[in-house]
């Protein structure tokens, strides 16, 4: 993907490139910010990644940093380096949809506590990606406005449901972004998109102000190009916060410092006998098998683990999800949020009927599938038929972890089965599409971290794939050390110190060749 005519180079460089550029007086905050807000401007077009930019909002931002630091001020590492937020977390008089008609132009009146520490750490915010509607896809196709078009193959889906936050980052329109992770909706994207996302222990980053899905399976975490970047920026979000609930009262795991990892010498590592094999796409076990091998030659120890109760985790997942889903999104009734529509032809129309109508026209159809499911299962009659015994599932999923977990230190596996597909291709058929998160909906169930990241391109597409790395729940820095230490041997085994988005097609030329041919 080669650096576009006339366009900075400052959007090349990694995040901690970035962040030692600005503290050496290399170039400016207002210079990095402009030169992705001039990209954002020339690709978001075809790549409808951004659904609001804040220009003004980033480059005050930006200025302010840059006279803070022209005074000697003390400032935080990423100060000056700008960010992306996916729409599902509230921003302070910046649209924020969920990706749904139901929140159309709503601007919240406060920020959610990832954003405030963001602001804490001065760091200019771009705007909000685009996603799947209340996160709920793997393709960000069920978006009200529009899929997000992966910058590898415009023809193709980015992931979901932070597709944007994804393609953002793969597409040099940020270097970093703001995801959340449901069921893989940052590892899943990361593995298509050629980029590095994590999602930590659950509870390890605050929810509050973040727009529910499944409370007990939401997790916002970092979207980047490094393995280190990602570290960088869950340091910044990462930490306890008395405003949510679920938010585990500890420091922050030393995840940069994990990040500079290069020996795995002594370090267990286990492969998941039921995240491998049939049903997973030849170049992404190959890709997968070749990166197991390089773990061995930094010393680690591989052997393979079984964890039985993973091939019941979709199940289980897509009846806790739907049935907390459907508690949650029962608030949007048209009387105390959300868009209100009254039905047509109804002269006096009850709460019922205005209820019913605002609901049929601000959710798609995803959304209504699940809060069908979810519902019946929670029904009287069903709940401990499916509910109830998801659950129990869900218990013996964590047990299957603590067990691996007592055999060896981190567990890896492909972090998606297939490499990108075709938008449209899988819309029609939900269970098709609900398999892309088959080998990251374990770790949400149990709460424990996991990290994806790059190893390549799958021989018969091009297209990237992404290992994953799972650890024990607050033991985050062990996910950043393999996953550092793997990108590092991976680098040098393809020439040099970067990454397989130097691989990718130039997305410039890509959006102009597709601009050519719709007027055509």
């Amino acid at each position: 993907m080669s650096t576009p005519t006339g366009a900075p180079d400052l959007t090349r460089l990694t995040a901690t490139a970035m962040a030692d550029g600005l503290a050496a007086g290399e170039f400016t905050s207002e210079q990095l910010t402009r030169a992705h807000l001039e990209r954002i401007e020339v690709l978001n077009p075809a790549l409808n990644v951004f659904l609001q930019v804040d220009a003004e909002g980033a480059l005050a931002t930006a200025r302010a940093v840059d006279d803070a630091r022209a005074s000697g001020a003390d400032l935080p590492r990423l100060a000056g380096v700008p960010v992306a937020v996916k729409d599902i977390a509230c921003t302070e008089g910046i649209p924020t949809t969920a990706g749904s008609r139901m929140l159309q132009g709503w601007v919240p009146p406060y920020d959610a506590t990832v954003v405030t520490r963001l602001r804490q750490a001065r760091m200019p915010i771009l705007g909000k990606t685009n996603m799947d509607e209340f996160a709920m896809g793997s393709s960000t196709e069920h978006s009200a406005y529009g899929p997000t078009r992966n910058p590898w193959d415009l023809d193709r889906i980015p992931g979901g449901s932070g597709g944007g936050s994804s393609a953002a980052v793969a597409a040099f329109l940020a270097p970093l972004a703001i995801g959340s992770d449901t069921g893989g909706s940052i590892r899943q994207p990361a593995a298509v998109t050629g980029t590095v996302g994590a999602k930590p222990t659950y509870g390890g980053v605050s929810r509050y102000g973040v727009i529910a899905l499944a409370s007990s399976l939401d997790q916002i975490g970092p979207c980047a190009r490094t393995v280190a970047d990602a570290a960088l920026l869950h340091e910044v979000i990462g930490g306890h916060d008395p405003m949510d609930s679920t938010s585990i009262d500890a420091p922050v795991p030393p995840v940069a410092e994990a990040a500079r990892t290069r020996d795995l010498t002594g370090l267990r590592v286990g492969i998941v006998r039921e995240l491998t094999g049939e049903g997973y796409q030849p170049g992404v076990q190959a890709r997968f098998d070749e990166a197991v091998e390089l773990l061995t030659s930094l010393g680690a120890q591989v052997q393979e683990v079984s964890c039985p109760h993973f091939r019941y985790a979709m199940a289980a997942y897509y009846l806790i999800l739907p049935s907390e889903a459907s508690s949650n999104l029962a608030r949007y009734d048209a009387m105390r949020y959300g868009r209100r529509t009254p039905p047509d032809g109804v002269d006096s129309p009850s709460a019922e009927q205005v209820m019913a109508s605002s609901r049929d026209a601000g959710f798609g159809d995803e959304v209504k599938r699940r809060i069908i499911l979810g519902t019946y299962a929670l029904s009287a009659g069903y709940y401990d038929a499916y509910y109830g015994q998801a659950q129990k599932v869900r218990t013996l999923i964590a047990r299957d972890f603590e067990a691996a977990f007592a055999e060896v230190d981190v567990l890896v596996s492909p972090s998606a089965p297939t490499t990108a597909f075709r938008i449209g291709e899988k819309l029609d058929d939900p269970v098709a599409m609900y398999l892309n998160d088959i080998a990251t909906i374990p770790a949400n169930l149990a709460g424990v971290p996991g990290l994806s990241l790059p190893t390549g391109v799958a021989d018969e597409d091009g297209l990237p794939v992404g290992i994953q790395v799972l650890a024990p729940a607050t033991e985050d820095q062990r996910m950043y050390a393999v996953g550092a230490a793997l990108e590092a041997a991976l680098a040098e085994q393809w020439g040099g110190s970067g990454t397989v988005l130097d691989r990718a097609p130039d997305v410039t030329e890509l959006a102009a060749a597709r601009g050519a041919a719709e007027e055509a």
